[in-house]
C-alpha cells in the first residue's frame, strides 16, 4: 500500500498526484478539523513542523529510524508509536514502508471539541522522555490494516458522512492501541483501573500544568492520595507523578523558547511561575543550562 491522504471534515476536496502510486487528498473546511493518513510524512517538512497534530506511526515493512524529543528509536515491522502534538518526529532513516496517522483535537474531539481523556492520556502523553511504543501481534496488525484500508476507501464516498466515518475509524484504531498498551505496559489485565487512572492523570496535567504544579492537586482531582498515585505509576515502571508535571512544563518552556519571540519573563508568566528567578532555576535544574543559552544554541541548529 502506497498512499498519502490528507483529511479534514468538510465539503471541499482537492486532489493532486506527486509521484507514481502515491495519492494526496485534502478534505477541508473553515473549522480546521484535520486528520492525515500518509506514507510520506518524512518528506513533508511543513507537516513535520506542525505542532497541532497527534501522531501514530506504524511500520509495515522494513525499518524506521526516528527521533522524538531526546529519544532515538529504531522501529521494526509491526511496531507502532504514538506521540503527542507537543513533539516533533525527526526521521533519520526510512528503510521500508510505514503509515503515519495524524489528527488534531478538533477532528478527534466530541461536540465540545474536547479530546476524550480515555484515548489521549497515556497514549499521547506529553512528557519529553517517554514515547509509547507497542508491538502489534498479528491479529491487531490485521485489524489496523483493515481500518487503514477502510479510511482510504472513504474517499470514493462523496457524501457529507465521510468526516463522521473517518472519525469513527480513527477512534476504533486508538481504542485498539489503548487495549494493546494495557497488555504490554501492565503486568496483567487486572490493572485496567490503575491504567485508566494514569491516563486521566496525564490528561489533567496537560490541561492544568500552567496553574497546578503539585501532585497533591491532581491527586485530589482523582480522589487518590499522592502516595497511591506514586505506587500506581511504579506499577507500570513509569516516571513519578511529579516528574510528569515537571516534564510537561519543561516541554512547553522549550516550545515557547524555540517557536515564539516571548521573553523569558513573558514565558515565566505564561507558565504560571511566581517569578523569573523561580522559572530560571527550574529550567537550569532540569536541563543544566540557562534559557538564553539553550535558545541560542537550539536556534543555531535549525
Amino acid at each position: 500500500m502506497k498512499f498519502a491522504i490528507f483529511v479534514t471534515k468538510g465539503q471541499k476536496v482537492y486532489l493532486s498526484k506527486s509521484r507514481m502510486a502515491m495519492m494526496n487528498y485534502t478534505f477541508d473546511t473553515s473549522m480546521q478539523e484535520t486528520m492525515v493518513l500518509t506514507d510520506a510524512f518524512h518528506s513533508n517538512a511543513a507537516m513535520c513542523e506542525n505542532d497541532s497534530l497527534y501522531k501514530i506511526v506504524w511500520v509495515q515493512e522494513g525499518k524506521l529510524s526516528v527521533a522524538v524529543g531526546h529519544e532515538e528509536l529504531e522501529l521494526g515491522r509491526d511496531e507502532i508509536i504514538s506521540v503527542s502534538k507537543h513533539h516533533r518526529i525527526e526521521f533519520r532513516e526510512v528503510s521500508g514502508t510505514y503509515v503515519a496517522l495524524l489528527f488534531n483535537e478538533d477532528f478527534y474531539g466530541d461536540s465540545n471539541h474536547l479530546v476524550e481523556p480515555s484515548h489521549t492520556g497515556i497514549l499521547f502523553n506529553n512528557t519529553s522522555t517517554r514515547v509509547v511504543r507497542l508491538i502489534l501481534p498479528p491479529r491487531d496488525a490485521a485489524l489496523i490494516r483493515e481500518l487503514v484500508d477502510r479510511m482510504s476507501m472513504e474517499y470514493i464516498m462523496y457524501d457529507n458522512l465521510r468526516g463522521e466515518m473517518l472519525n469513527l475509524l480513527l477512534k476504533r484504531l486508538t481504542i485498539i492501541c489503548i487495549r494493546l498498551a494495557r497488555k504490554q505496559l501492565a503486568e496483567c489485565s487486572t490493572h485496567d483501573r490503575v491504567f485508566d487512572t494514569i491516563q486521566r492523570y496525564y490528561t489533567l496535567v496537560d490541561l492544568h500544568f500552567k496553574e497546578k504544579k503539585q501532585v497533591k492537586e491532581y491527586a485530589a482531582m482523582l480522589h487518590r492520595s499522592p502516595k497511591t498515585l506514586s505506587n500506581m505509576f511504579a506499577t507500570y515502571g513509569m516516571p513519578s507523578p511529579l516528574r510528569i508535571i515537571q516534564e510537561r512544563v519543561l516541554t512547553e518552556a522549550k516550545r515557547l523558547l524555540l517557536n515564539t519571540t516571548h521573553s523569558v519573563k513573558e514565558i515565566s508568566v505564561i507558565l504560571g511561575f511566581e517569578s523569573v528567578g523561580t522559572f530560571s532555576r527550574f529550567f537550569k535544574n532540569a536541563t543544566g543550562e540557562n534559557m538564553s543559552a539553550y535558545r541560542k544554541a537550539a536556534l543555531k541548529k535549525l
